[in-house]
């Protein structure tokens, strides 16, 4: 016999209770070149008196794993090609900067006077995500060489060492196209998925779901950013407790995230979708 949906009332009054999330940010020195970081992982959360438990999620700085690893460059050492001299001409950059661009990103769009839009790792960023804050000038700090790698080589790092079972995620933040101020973003997540399909799904008013996917990984470390923060925190780690995620040691990598250019609005919409304006009829 057919049903009627639920009502909003009634299906908040059958939703199962769960614990609320915690985030819990743990501090750590400064680093200004390749360190252990599994060492300064175990000597922080001992300084803060806290623990890893099981199911836990660890949000940690992706520039603090890059420079554990070495992926600090000296600007003055880099050279620069007639490529990357003229894209620095053309988008009024500091021309060191545009050639670890040219030499970084995985694919250059365009750009803006100072900023370039790339896609690296999985992820549209300005400037390939290279980063010159929170380190000593005259440097910058790469990406990972290969953050999904580094995340899972981390992530059974510290479970070897701590016997424990966690999920594990570089943090980053980024540019939300359209909106002021930078928010969080996964660049790499180890030990569960970062997306969860919910399409076939009822909603409220059991309507099912065609294209909803929610951003797991990249939800829980928007919270994480929130405590870690971007400027002198000294925050690179956050415990990000009861987030419900499922673990699992399936390898992850960035096709398990990252959208396909012909099905990405943004990139689609501004290329081959641009809308095309007729001098007779614009567009209102």
């Amino acid at each position: 016999m057919l049903t009627s949906p639920l009502t909003p009332q009634q299906r908040i009054g059958v939703l199962m209770p769960r614990k609320p999330v915690t985030l819990i940010p743990i501090e750590a020195p400064v680093q200004q070149s390749n360190f252990d970081l599994v060492e300064v992982l175990v000597a922080a959360l001992a300084a803060a008196e806290y623990t890893l438990q099981n199911g836990d999620v660890l949000a940690v700085s992706s520039k603090y794993v890059a420079i554990s690893e070495g992926r600090i460059v000296k600007l003055d050492d880099i050279q620069i090609t007639p490529a990357g001299a003229a894209l620095a001409e053309r988008y009024q950059m500091n021309p060191t900067i545009a050639q670890l661009v040219l030499q970084e990103a995985d694919h250059i769009f365009g750009g803006i006077p100072g900023f370039l839009l790339t896609f690296k790792d999985g992820i549209l960023s300005p400037n390939a995500g290279i980063d010159r804050s929170n380190i000593p000038g005259g440097s910058a700090v790469l990406f990972s060489s290969d953050p999904y790698i580094s995340a899972a080589r981390l992530r059974e790092a510290i479970q070897s060492r701590l016997n424990v079972e966690i999920g594990l995620i570089l943090t980053d933040s980024w540019l939300i196209p359209g909106r002021l101020g930078t928010s969080g973003i996964a660049l790499a997540t180890a030990g569960f998925a970062p997306v969860q399909d919910e399409r076939g799904k009822l909603d409220l008013f059991g309507n099912p779901l065609v294209v909803t996917r929610r951003g797991i990984a990249d939800t829980i470390c928007a919270a994480a950013e929130l405590v870690m923060g971007e400027r002198d925190e000294a925050t690179p780690f956050v415990i990000v407790r009861d987030t419900g995620v499922t673990l699992t040691d399936t390898p992850i990598t960035a096709a398990d995230v990252a959208i396909e250019w012909p099905m990405d609005i943004y990139v689609q919409s501004l290329t081959d979708g641009l809308l095309k304006t007729d001098p007779q009829h614009p567009a209102s």
